[in-house]
């Protein structure tokens, strides 16, 4: 057995103050029962973590560690095995919570007294093969407040990705909206997606009641596993991270990392070869992120690295230089994915009663498809409940006049998925193409649902909104620069007119949207 990484004598003393010794073997589960037995070897080579400290299993798949109060030892999934699925939630049984005594008093539960350390502590893994590239399937905040919403997601999305052919699916945070009591349901649903699950904590996630930021994710954790730690898919090093730091007893919180977890990102990256690929997931974005100068230090020499997070309801892409305090030669690429549950499940209702629910910057809800193909990446994003195909909106003036100002003329697209790098082209009636102009402003059309559903609740349900329509108030719309904009050319003939848009995104894909004008 050899630690990866040898971290500072100090901090690793203060880690395992008060910390007891725990071994065990991590092994190939023949017979799949979930116990070792007699003939199911030992694998080698296998990171296990106590949350700071990373050690690999020798030739016999042994391992020794230093366990705390309240502790944790998970093992990192390894490319081409994988730890047991939870046969109801497909959560991966990857790690031992330790708490003896149990949580302290929460309103949301918490841990029941685990007992005693376990005289060894054994993990199963079973083969997978991964040998292609690696898809995973990426949802923004579900944010359900009640069994209400938690049915919302399930038809809304995991109906519509359940058997999709990708080899996991994960959530980005604020999994909850504060009543922890739906994550029985919400676990369970998503499980019968048939995926294996991931699940990354949000600010919405917590028991705020905890004593301390260390008991800040009990009932999470009983439900979901570790708020932090790493998986390996093919090529792909999947770090899910907790960036949320309550300023207890207050309710207050912001974003940063602290000591710890560093410590086992610093000990896990630095036995990981610098040609895999690293995808950083976290709920808030990296930017805000207190502490990211130590996190940044960490990551820069992964040249194959990105980082995706949740939280605004809004979808967008960064390119983070030394402005922002990357050090790296070539920008990061930090992805803000749109949310699940859109503007928190508010907006008029759909036609089988669910809340349509836009986001600020004019994006539907819905998730993504991030697919690592060696050192390329591809991120392809999915408006729940319409086709692949739906990747814009277009929006044009319906009728023109011929003494029309140009003001009027204007043809803006709603391209949710843009980036700086992206290149859109209209044309009219099959005319030449022409280049549109990227801008930041407001989502017109949504613009105008907003300014609907106010006068709607106003007029009819007497300033309230629900049942009227879904949620709360109707968000105010957001600036965003996924937006690009022209002015129709001289060409227009008399009745209807076809505006075709034309996008090529980051990855080389083209998307083709259009519209029609009347002109007299």
């Amino acid at each position: 057995m050899r630690t990866i990484f040898v971290f500072c004598a100090a901090l690793t003393l203060a880690f395992c103050a008060g910390a007891n010794p725990v071994s065990g073997v991590v092994f190939h589960d023949l017979n799949t029962n979930g116990t070792r037995e007699d003939g199911e070897p030992g694998i080698a080579g296998v990171a296990v973590s106590n949350g700071a400290d990373v050690v690999v299993t020798a030739e016999g798949g042994n391992y020794t560690l230093e366990i705390t109060d309240p502790g944790i030892v998970f093992v990192v999934k390894p490319t081409g095995w994988s730890p047991p699925p939870d046969p109801v939630t497909n959560t991966l049984k990857f790690y031992y919570m330790h708490r003896p005594n149990g949580s302290p008093k929460l309103k949301f539960g918490g841990f029941s007294p685990t007992g005693p350390l376990p005289r060894t502590l054994d993990f199963p893994l079973q083969p997978r093969q991964e040998t292609g590239p690696v898809r995973m399937l990426v949802l923004g905040d579900p944010q359900t407040r009640n069994f209400q919403e938690v049915q919302y997601l399930l038809r809304d999305i995991i109906a519509e990705v359940t058997g999709m052919e990708v080899d996991f699916g994960l959530t980005l945070g604020d999994n909850a909206f504060d009543n922890l009591r739906v994550f029985d349901e919400l676990v369970q649903g998503i499980g019968r997606a048939g995926l294996p699950w991931h699940y990354v904590p949000g600010n919405h996630d917590t028991d705020y009641d905890a004593p301390s930021r260390e008991y800040s994710y009990e009932t999470y954790q009983r439900h979901v596993g570790p708020s932090y730690y790493a998986a390996a898919y093919g090529n792909a090093h999947i770090l899910v991270l907790n960036d949320i730091c309550y300023d207890l007893p207050s309710s207050d919180y912001h974003a940063e990392l602290g000591e710890r977890q560093l410590a086992f990102i610093r000990n896990y990256l630095a036995g990981v070869s610098s040609e895999a690929f690293i995808v950083l997931m976290m709920h808030i974005p990296i930017m805000s992120i207190k502490d990211k100068a130590a996190l940044f230090e960490i990551i820069a020499p992964f040249k194959n690295c990105i980082s995706l997070s949740a939280h605004t309801h809004s979808h967008g892409h960064f390119f983070l230089d030394a402005d922002d305090g990357w050090p790296g030669e070539a920008p990061h690429h930090h992805i803000v994915q749109g949310t699940a549950c859109g503007s928190w499940y508010g907006g008029f209702y759909n036609a089988v009663g669910i809340p349509e629910s836009v986001m600020d910057d004019g994006t539907p809800k819905g998730y993504s498809i991030l697919t690592i193909d060696g050192a390329a990446y591809d991120l392809a994003y999915r408006a729940s409940g319409r086709p692949p195909t739906y990747q814009m909106d277009i929006h044009a003036p319906d009728r023109l006049a011929s003494d029309a100002a140009e003001t009027d003329k204007q043809v803006t697209v709603n391209f949710w998925n843009g980036t700086e790098r992206c290149r859109l082209e209209m044309r009219l009636n099959n005319g030449d193409w022409l280049p549109m102009e990227q801008v930041e402003g407001k989502a017109p059309y949504y613009a105008e649902l907003a300014k609907r559903q106010k006068t709607f609740i106003k007029l009819v349900s007497n300033g309230r909104a629900p049942p009227a329509i879904g949620g709360g108030s109707p968000v105010e719309p957001s600036d965003t620069n996924h937006l690009w904009r022209a002015t129709l050319p001289e060409g227009l003939v008399p009745g209807c007119n076809r505006v075709e848009v034309r996008a090529q995104d980051m990855f080389g894909h083209t998307h083709e949207g259009r519209c029609y004008v009347y002109y007299r």
